[in-house]
C-alpha cells in the first residue's frame, strides 16, 4: 500500500531546485512517477509539478514539514494534494445544455477528477438534466434589480457546499468585480473565440455572415476584467462556405464543451500554475 501525491512548486528560478525537492522526496521513501518543469525566461520563475508515491503511513503533514526545510532557501510556494482528492465543484448554467451535458457525462464516466456538489442556474431549464445525473439543482434567478441578492445567495451556496471550483458552463451572466476578486483562481469560464469581433448572443450567426474559416473556443479563469482572465485551453475547428449556420453552431458547441472539460480536468489535477497573467499548463 502507498499514498499518491501531487506536488506543485513555484519560485524564482535558480540552481538546485529540482535536486532539493527530489532529495526531500527520496528521504521520505518517495517514488516519483511523473515530473514536469518549466523555467520562464520572461518572469524568471521556475515551475515544477511532481506526482509521487510514499509509504502508506506517510501523512501530508510529514511531507509538508520535510519540504518546509528547503522551501525558504528558494522562496518556494508549495502546494500538496493527494491524487485521490476530488475537487468540490459547482457548475453554473443558463439555458444552453452542451457544456453541462459533456461535464456530467465525463464525470459519470470517471473521466473528470471532480466532485460535483451541485448545479446552479439563473434559469430552471437544465434542472431535468442535472437531476437525471443525480445532482441537486439550485435555481438562482437574476435580474438587474436582484443581482446583488442573487450573488449573495450564490456566495452563501459556495460556502455551504464548501465549493473549491466554479465552472461557468455557458452561464450567461457577468459576475460582479467583488465576487470575481473573492473567487480569484477558482472560477473557469468558456466562451467562443470570436471576441471582441462577434459579441452578443449569436456569435456563430455573425461568424457565418462574415464567412470565417475557423471557429473556436477559449477556457479561462474569470477576473474582474471581462473575458481577459488567464487562458487555460483553446481549440479550433475549420468551417467553410458550404456549411449552414446550424453546422457552425454544432461545431462551435462541440469545441466549447471539449475545451471546457479539458480545462476543468487540468485544474483539478493541479496541472495549471500561474505565471503572472499567463498560465503554465503541464500535460
Amino acid at each position: 500500500m502507498s499514498c499518491e501525491w501531487i506536488l506543485r512548486v513555484t519560485c524564482p528560478d535558480s540552481t538546485g531546485i529540482v535536486h532539493a525537492v527530489t532529495g526531500v522526496l527520496a528521504g521520505l521513501g518517495g517514488n516519483i512517477t511523473e515530473s514536469q518543469q518549466f523555467s520562464s525566461p520572461d518572469s524568471r520563475q521556475f515551475f515544477l509539478r511532481v506526482q509521487f508515491s510514499t509509504p502508506a503511513q506517510t501523512s501530508a503533514q510529514t511531507v509538508e514539514d520535510a519540504l518546509a526545510e528547503v522551501a525558504p532557501r528558494f522562496a518556494m510556494t508549495v502546494s500538496l494534494q493527494p491524487v485521490e482528492k476530488k475537487t468540490r465543484t459547482l457548475i453554473m448554467v443558463s439555458k444552453a445544455a452542451h457544456c453541462l451535458n459533456t461535464l456530467l457525462f465525463r464525470h459519470s464516466a470517471g473521466q473528470l477528477p471532480i466532485d460535483i456538489v451541485g448545479v446552479a442556474g439563473n434559469h430552471d431549464d437544465l434542472r431535468p438534466l442535472a437531476e437525471f445525473h443525480g445532482h441537486d439543482f439550485h435555481h438562482i434567478p437574476i435580474t438587474g434589480d436582484t443581482k446583488a441578492d442573487a450573488e449573495a445567495r450564490l456566495s452563501a451556496l459556495v460556502d455551504d457546499l464548501d465549493v473549491e471550483l466554479i465552472v461557468l458552463a455557458r452561464y450567461m451572466q457577468i459576475l460582479s468585480p467583488d465576487l470575481c476578486d473573492r473567487l480569484e483562481g477558482r472560477v473557469i469560464n468558456i466562451h467562443h473565440s470570436f471576441l471582441p469581433s462577434f459579441k452578443g448572443a449569436k456569435p456563430y450567426h455573425q461568424a457565418h455572415a462574415r464567412g470565417v474559416k475557423i471557429i473556436g473556443a477559449t477556457a479561462h479563469y474569470v477576473t474582474s476584467d471581462l473575458d481577459e482572465g488567464p487562458i487555460i485551453e483553446q481549440d479550433v475547428a475549420r468551417v467553410d462556405h458550404n456549411q449552414a449556420i446550424a453546422d457552425f453552431v454544432r461545431h462551435g458547441q462541440d469545441v466549447e464543451a471539449a475545451v471546457l472539460a479539458r480545462a476543468v480536468a487540468w485544474h483539478a489535477e493541479g496541472r495549471v500554475l500561474m505565471d503572472g497573467h499567463r498560465t503554465v499548463v503541464f500535460d
